[in-house]
């Protein structure tokens, strides 16, 4: 089931599509349905879950 970008972020909080993805972290691998990220602003690496149609990413989790 895919879920629009409003369920989304009402279920998980901040939501990204691919251009904002780009923005705000590197992509390091995608590992469906995850990807593994570092976030730009801190060097925080993490994971994010994703979505295929319409792709949104959500739920960053950061790795401790």
């Amino acid at each position: 089931m895919e879920y629009t970008k409003e369920e989304l972020e009402e279920r998980f909080g901040e939501v990204w599509d691919t251009n904002k993805l780009q923005e705000d972290f590197y992509v390091e691998s995608f590992f469906a349905p995850y990807v593994i990220v570092t976030r730009k602003s801190d060097n925080q690496k993490g994971t994010l879950a994703f979505q295929h149609r319409p792709r949104f990413y959500f739920d960053f989790s950061t790795d401790e």
